[in-house]
């Protein structure tokens, strides 16, 4: 960790790289909100491990990581993407994620596919709501951790003060085990009064790292310098003891005795592995023409020497495809094949690509494998168990993807061509099929009602429409049977517009977007009664039917209820369903304004009929044209969908968040407090005034809330809002 004697040999620039072991593997997900410099951080590190040349490009001119057009477009990382480098013949697959909080999902694949984070922090911005959020997921499941202060070039950065805001902000109980292993190194003041960074000092083996001229130089601090760093070595090493398995040591330490580098460095490199301690430390992109960028090497060290193997990652979940558990030893290389698909993408040239993590056994080429994905088919995902041969194994590098011959356990992969492989699912050997526990998906929230631009891109939208939910299972698509719309919801607009240029742009299909309608009900208010004649007469047989009914409202939920109450063969008995037909159909286009009939009883009392001239079509029309002059004598209500709420908030947003929902015609229901600082809001709210609740959420509460809705019931619109939405023929939503 910089503190370690040692030489270095880093991968050669385009080499594809396969591990034949699980220990000489690392799989690190970057964190950090969007802005903070996670792609430029992996591009530094990529140059500095020699797998990038000096202008931070691959052969093909594109960058290691954001190289979707989108992103380039975006000027934003949309899609979690892989960059595999080595380190003293370690392979460590950096797994850069999108920081904005509509792609929590390629995230959240991230940190399925890692077994350890680093959290990248902005010394000009600071730790954001949503990043906190994250560290609280990855501490509840163990996953260790370390903290990379970025940006310490920005006008009045300070090192010293965002490693204190770190350890207040990530330290939880213990601050003390959020600590500096390295404090930077300012050149002269320029012009403006700021002192660039030029170097970092190691806190434990006293040395100066030297990055002014591009290259790392090791070299001794002066006797006038060892006095600034004593007070933040001292803490270093009190929370490295604190938590060294070695009871004693601190004993001895604080009774004056010297403890050696050696065994400290040990002591930190386990306490990180297991997630007890987390290191800051600084980087910097290397300047133009440098071959390496200020604190990359420290970062790499930490990263194969303190960043735990895939041995030390707990398996999830695994079972049977009928549910039965088993049992798998962790990173077994010869065990059952398990693999995990964490992202699915397309390639105008490849064709599909899945982004493979395999937890048990080797994956080859060429190999026939069961692939199965089970528990998304509410987001539009049927579930599946189909057989598929493995195509190319291969690593990315840029746009490029670069053969292997194999991938062991506990390593990523490329596998083209696995046609039905969707995000999620899981890879298991053909005579032992397997399933993986799926991680957790956030809910799309935001609808985005689409229609085909022409008749051509008719014909091409489903087929791309499944592609896209194949490839993010954050995405939700929904035929609605009450509106027919085609419904995509997604977490928020950038999400939303990254789906349209992506079917645009790669599928081919132009679609309009059109305002999102909300199912709306009608019912009686009072009890009513209608009489339909139906009499015609021309050539030949005639049309005779008259019934006369009575309508009375149910308690929501009931639905429709038909009752035959006719005495003395009014009706003949042969008619009765035909009457019952007529007026459930006519329910079903409406009465009013054009929305399904529900919650009433409609009571059959009386009617006439002709020997010859009545027939089922002709009790069919009068069933509908007497429920049609009931509705007619009656107050109809216009019923609207209510959605049960809840927002999960930080208590200093609680009153926004209430009055908020209180101005959208929300009931609340209660509140509880969730662990600290955390309030859970519920509440009932008519689902027309939360459409674009996903957007204005995140908007009131800075992106630290969550909400989730499920829906409630229907009840009765406020009459002036009624009167609105029939004059405008129910477009709004």
């Amino acid at each position: 960790m910089g503190d370690k004697a040692q030489s270095h040999h880093p991968g050669a620039a385009g080499r594809a790289l396969a591990a034949d072991r699980p220990a000489s593997v690392r799989n690190v997900v970057l964190v950090g909100h969007s802005g903070s410099g996670k792609t430029t951080l992996v591009e530094a590190l990529a140059l500095t491990a020699g797998a990038v040349n000096r202008a931070g490009r691959v052969e093909d001119g594109g960058t290691v990581s954001d190289y979707d057009d989108i992103e380039h477009r975006q000027q934003r990382s949309v899609q979690l993407s892989l960059v595999p480098v080595e380190w003293d013949g370690i392979k460590v697959n950096l797994l850069d994620t999108p920081g904005y909080a509509d792609f929590v999902g390629e995230l959240r694949a991230g940190l399925r596919a890692a077994d350890a984070a680093l959290f990248v922090v902005s010394a000009s911005d600071g730790v954001d709501g949503s990043t906190r959020m994250v560290w609280e997921e990855c501490a509840a499941v163990g996953m260790p951790r370390a903290i990379v202060i970025t940006h310490l070039e920005a006008a009045r950065s300070d090192f010293e003060e965002m490693t204190r805001t770190c350890a207040e902000a990530f330290g939880g109980d213990d601050p003390d085990a959020v600590l500096p292993l390295y404090l930077p190194l300012r050149g002269p003041e320029g012009p403006d009064g700021h002192a660039p960074v030029t170097g970092l000092v190691g806190l434990l083996s006293q040395k100066l790292f030297d990055y002014s001229t591009g290259e790392r130089k090791e070299s001794e601090p002066g006797e006038d310098q060892l006095p600034d760093i004593e007070e933040a070595r001292n803490r270093l090493i009190e929370g490295i003891i604190a938590e060294s398995e070695d009871e004693t040591l601190m004993d001895r330490y604080l009774g004056g005795e010297k403890v050696d580098i050696k065994t400290l460095v040990e002591d930190l490199e386990r306490a990180v592995a297991r997630g007890s301690f987390f290191p800051v430390l600084a980087a910097a992109p290397a300047a133009e023409g440098a071959r390496q960028g200020l604190g990359t090497v420290e970062l790499l060290e930490l990263v194969t020497g303190g960043f735990p193997t895939p041995f030390e990652h707990p398996l999830p979940g695994v079972t049977t495809i009928d549910g039965a558990p088993r049992e798998l030893k962790p990173c077994d290389t010869d065990g059952p094949l398990v693999a995990e698909v964490v992202k699915t993408s397309s390639d105008p040239y490849v064709g599909r690509i899945s982004l493979v993590r395999v937890f048990s056994g080797t994956l080859r080429p060429d190999q026939t494998v069961h692939v199965s994905g089970h528990g998304l088919a509410d987001r539009g995902h049927e579930d599946h168990d189909v057989d598929e041969k493995i195509g190319a194994l291969s690593m990315p590098f840029g746009k490029q993807q670069r053969p292997v011959t194999h991938a062991v356990a506990g390593d990523l992969v490329c596998v083209a061509k696995l046609s039905r492989a969707e995000t999620g699912d899981t890879l298991s050997a053909k005579d032992d099929p397997l399933l993986m526990e799926p991680w957790q998906m956030p809910d799309p929230l935001l609808p985005l009602a689409i229609q085909a631009h022409s008749k051509a891109d008719e014909d091409k939208l489903s087929q791309g429409l499944s592609r896209l939910v194949a490839e993010d299972p954050t995405m939700r698509l929904e035929q609605n049977q009450d509106t027919h719309q085609v419904v995509l919801w997604c977490l928020g607009e950038a999400h939303a517009d990254v789906a349209l240029e992506r079917l645009r742009n790669r599928y081919g299909v132009q679609v309009d977007v059109v305002p999102h309608r909300v199912s709306l009900r009608e019912t009686f208010a009072t009890k009513a009664g209608g009489r339909g004649r139906h009499v015609k007469q021309s050539g030949g047989h005639g049309q005779y039917a008259i019934c006369e009914i009575e309508v009375e409202p149910l308690p929501g939920g009931s639905g429709i209820e038909f009752v035959d109450k006719v005495v003395g063969g009014a009706v003949p008995r042969q008619f009765i369903p035909s009457v019952e037909k007529g007026v459930r159909a006519q329910a079903a286009k409406g009465v009013a304004a054009g929305y399904p009939l529900v919650d009433v009883r409609i009571t059959l009392l009386d009617g006439k009929a002709h020997s010859v001239d009545s027939s089922d079509a002709a009790f069919q029309t009068a069933g509908a044209l007497a429920l049609r002059e009931a509705a007619a004598d009656a107050r109809i209500h216009l019923l609207e969908p209510v959605a049960e709420v809840t927002v999960l908030v930080g208590d200093e947003y609680v009153g926004a968040v209430m009055s908020d929902l209180s101005g959208r015609r929300g009931r609340l229901l209660g509140t509880e407090q969730v662990g600290t600082g955390r309030t859970l809001i519920r509440a009932e709210v008519p689902e027309f005034e939360i459409g674009r609740y996903a957007v204005d959420l995140r908007s009131l509460s800075h992106g630290t809330a969550r909400f989730d809705r499920r829906y409630a019931r229907h009840e009765p619109m406020p009459p002036q809002i009624a009167e609105r939405i029939r004059e405008q023929g129910g477009d709004e939503g």
